[in-house]
């Protein structure tokens, strides 16, 4: 039986070749890959060896909650199961002053367009004065 997916033409697949080869490149190059081949497959958190064939359950967790701090040497990061790294970042949400890091971390936004309340403490403090 015919296959019926249409067969690209010899230059196309020369192209379609390269963009993955180019694809794959990127990911290995990215901080998940590069603890994988710094860490073993050990959640840091609890312990448990995750086998190749369900390594995508491994997560890379940044220990400062900055994804864009990725040093060279690995330092930032540690493994962890998807479960762990969730409870991980929920547990960050309840520390006091947990905020604090975050903000830093974010970017900023843009300020309101107007603020229905800006001028209300002049608007009570001259009925107040009206009183007395």
């Amino acid at each position: 039986m015919k296959s019926k997916k249409p067969q690209l033409d010899p230059e196309s697949q020369e192209k379609a070749l390269a963009e993955l080869r180019r694809y794959r490149e990127e990911r290995e190059t990215g901080y998940r890959s590069r603890a994988l081949k710094l860490f073993p497959h050990v959640c840091a958190s609890c312990g448990r060896e995750i086998p190749l064939k369900r390594l995508h359950e491994l997560t890379v967790h940044h220990r400062d909650h900055n994804w864009k701090n990725n040093p060279p040497d690995g330092s930032n990061w540690e493994l962890l199961c998807i479960y762990c790294h969730d409870y991980e970042h929920e547990r960050h949400e309840k520390v006091p002053g947990a905020d604090a890091v975050l903000a830093a971390n974010k970017e900023p936004e843009a300020p309101p367009i107007a603020n229905p309340f800006a001028n209300l403490d002049a608007l009570l403090k001259t009925k107040d004065e009206k009183k007395g």
